[in-house]
């Protein structure tokens, strides 16, 4: 089968790969319809990680059951499915309490397993026609029959899912304000939710146009940091703070200017959320990071304003997304028309073109916001 494969930093290519194929009776064939190209996918793409090379990416991923291993018993041949990033066991300790980020069972090196992924586990992605799913009945999400809603329905795997949960992180409220640092795919699902989960104002952080364009269009409000301080602008627009803030840019933001610094985005939180408020952290942060410009961020640690932090009484929640706490409601939110992520698509691409894909997306070029694959193209 195709897929695409990681070769080193900035390189991949759609290869022929050893086909997916049942492993374990639990397991569950699906041919691909769609999946997408993450923000995260990014940190890998330009060698941040340690992903080895040959790994197939790719963690967002819809498609169709081919086939059931005999263990198998609710999901069918034929149904159409969103598969969690996550890939759980269903019964360790930390999945029977809803963590199925954190499964105890599915990664051998250590707590939490995905698809396609750096340090998640031998498993390869679903940037390719097929896919094996492991314990398929507890990781398949069944979706409505036929092909409705299908761009919106592709956000389910991950970051609307992940947008959601840094809005339950921050602990947000009915009728408070919140400030979502990032407008990327996750940055903007997050004031997606904020505005379905009645924040009073939803304000979005970043330095892009076109994506602050698509927070505006949401019903979020944009705050250009290009155009001076954000929490300085924050203060200003709220008259004193935000009730709550997301962190979804993670440990290679950087100021307008370009000049990385991975401590920026969680010192401008706790400088413009309130005494007491509640900050969520769903950007990515790793423990080691040997790309990074200085040497405190190279050992996974940050300049962080803890003194602030603590003297304002904040509280803050991070760590990936449980996707399966979520996904179901979601999913039928969707359905009932009461949201729409799919207005982040802005690109639809064989999977041929998927290292075209990639090279447009990493380079944050105008209008590409969304990139989703179709391997049957």
């Amino acid at each position: 089968m195709k897929g695409l494969v990681y070769h080193g930093p900035f390189e991949v290519s759609v290869d022929d790969v050893p086909d997916a194929r049942i492993e374990q009776p639990t397991d569950a064939l699906v041919r691909i319809t769609i999946t997408n190209i993450c923000g995260s996918d990014l940190h890998m793409y330009e060698g941040r990680t340690d992903v080895e090379q040959g790994k197939v990416l790719g963690h967002e991923n819809m498609g169709i059951v081919e086939e059931v291993g005999d263990a198998v018993g609710r999901v069918k041949v034929g149904d159409r499915v969103s598969l969690p990033f996550n890939i759980a066991c269903g019964t360790c300790a930390n999945c029977t309490k809803g963590l199925t980020g954190f499964c105890l069972r599915a990664n051998p090196d250590g707590a939490g397993a995905a698809y396609g992924y750096a340090s998640m586990g031998p498993y390869a992605g679903g940037q390719a026609e097929y896919l094996r799913v492991p314990w398929a009945d507890f990781n398949c999400l069944t979706l409505p029959e036929g092909d409705e809603h299908e761009l919106d329905y592709t956000m389910l795997s991950d970051i609307f899912p992940t947008g959601w949960h840094g809005v339950e992180l921050s602990k947000m409220q009915p009728g408070e304000t919140i400030a979502i640092w990032g407008a990327g795919p996750v940055g903007l699902m997050s004031a997606h939710s904020a505005v379905i989960k009645s924040a009073a104002q939803a304000f979005v952080v970043d330095h892009q146009p076109d994506r602050l364009r698509l927070a505006e269009e949401i019903g979020a409000t944009p705050v250009d940091a290009s155009k001076g301080d954000a929490v300085e602008q924050l203060t200003e627009l709220t008259g004193g703070g935000v009730d709550r803030g997301v962190d979804a840019v993670g440990y290679q933001a950087h100021d307008p200017s370009g000049e990385e610094k991975p401590e920026l985005v969680l010192n401008q939180i706790v400088a413009a959320v309130k005494p007491t408020g509640g900050i969520g952290v769903v950007g990515v942060y790793v423990p080691q990071d040997p790309g990074a410009e200085n040497e405190l961020a190279k050992e996974g640690k940050l300049a962080f304003d803890f003194g602030q932090f603590f003297f304002k009484g904040q509280s803050m929640g991070t760590g990936q997304c449980n996707t399966k706490n979520y996904n179901a409601g979601l999913r039928d939110l969707i359905t009932q028309g009461r949201a729409r992520p799919s207005f982040l698509v802005s690109h639809e691409l064989p999977l041929a073109e998927a290292a075209d894909g990639y090279s447009h997306f990493d380079k944050r070029e105008d209008g590409w916001t969304k990139v989703v694959l179709h391997p049957a193209a």
